[in-house]
């Protein structure tokens, strides 16, 4: 049962954070840490980046690879996670001084509440008991979306809004002019879904009923009526039922990708497993072929020139942080951190620190 819930977590999880506090007498508590790196007024501690990386090594060993092998792959790129933790620190920061921090708590508070409901748990308690069964810990899971949804809300607020404000109309005209090879019209797809949902059900169950709805909907079946009273709350199209013209390159899941491929419109998909989760059967409604004809979209033109310049401001938007920051890395640690993390300071910059 939650196994939706478990393939969440889990993927969620890889990235969670936490400081360790050990008992050293039945009085007394002490802490055991070093601090690796102080960011002005934050530290990145020793205990962070142990977690840190204990996480991404169980993440690796879940893909396959062994224990052995994922560690060594961790541990050499021990420099580049500091760094990614010291930029990070920034942008904390940054969201405090812009006052954004607080839009991240609504955030996660709003991924609970799609989770229990997507898992039909009652209250926040149930939830976090769910989560302890399955090896996470609540808190620390928390933590880590707010600090995701912080480094987002901050690059988006600081970095692509301002990208994609930034044109002007001549300056649109003259991106769409030289690349119009980016705004041809894309094969589109519209379709309506069939969901089947493994959890607290025998997955072969599910499967087999899954083929005999798809042969009796080859047999002239009535959708609607089929989904209304077999069907689970919509998975691929979130909640929806539906969804219209979605560009066929963008559909990134490689199963469903390749079931809609050549279904004809008022067909049905071949049943279609998603991993862990259940099983979707699609009709499709609607198909609008690619076109040769250029199309001019403002907003389309926009995204493309915060796509294509997007990583490259970000990267200055970061580098200046980092300069107006007060920044030390620990003896020990600074030739692993230093020529990753002030590389582009360096241009300009004959030393750090």
């Amino acid at each position: 049962m939650f196994k939706k819930l478990a393939a969440f977590l889990f993927s969620a999880s890889a990235l969670i954070f936490s400081a360790q506090v050990i008992s050293a007498q039945e009085t007394q508590t002490r802490v055991v840490d070093e601090v690796v790196a102080v960011v002005n007024d934050g530290v990145i501690t020793l205990s962070r980046i142990k977690n840190e990386k204990k996480d991404a090594v169980d993440s690796l060993v879940q893909q396959g690879k062994s224990r052995e092998e994922a560690q060594k792959l961790v541990d050499g790129r021990e420099g580049e996670l500091i760094a990614n933790m010291i930029n990070e620190e920034l942008l904390i920061q940054k969201a405090k001084e812009l006052g954004v921090d607080k839009d991240a708590d609504q955030q996660v508070n709003e991924r609970l509440t799609q989770i229990m409901k997507d898992n039909n748990i009652k209250t926040v308690d149930a939830l976090y008991a769910e989560m302890e069964k399955q090896g996470v810990d609540p808190k620390n899971i928390k933590d880590d979306w707010r600090r995701q949804a912080i480094r987002e809300m901050v690059l988006q607020r600081e970095v692509q809004s301002k990208l994609y404000w930034g044109a002007t109309g001549p300056e649109l005209k003259a991106y769409f002019a030289s690349h119009k090879d980016k705004f041809l019209k894309p094969e589109t797809v519209s379709f309506s879904e069939l969901f089947l949902g493994f959890a607290g059900r025998d997955e072969a169950q599910v499967r087999q009923k899954a083929k005999q709805f798809y042969d009796q909907l080859k047999a002239g079946a009535d959708f609607a009526k089929m989904v209304g009273g077999n069907g689970d709350p919509a998975y691929v199209t979130q909640g929806a039922g539906k969804v219209e013209k979605v560009t066929v390159d963008g559909i990134t899941d490689k199963k469903l990708a390749a079931a809609l491929q050549g279904v004809k419109v008022g067909d049905y998909t071949l049943p279609v497993e998603l991993d862990q989760v259940g099983i979707v059967i699609l009709k499709i409604d609607a198909r609008e072929a690619k076109s040769s004809d250029s199309v001019f979209d403002e907003n389309a033109v926009r995204l493309a020139i915060v796509n294509e310049k997007g990583p490259e401001e970000q990267k200055k938007f970061l580098s200046k942080l980092r300069a107006d920051a007060y920044i030390k890395v620990s003896e020990s640690y600074r030739p692993l951190v230093s020529p990753l993390l002030f590389a582009d300071e360096r241009k300009t910059k004959p030393s750090v620190n």
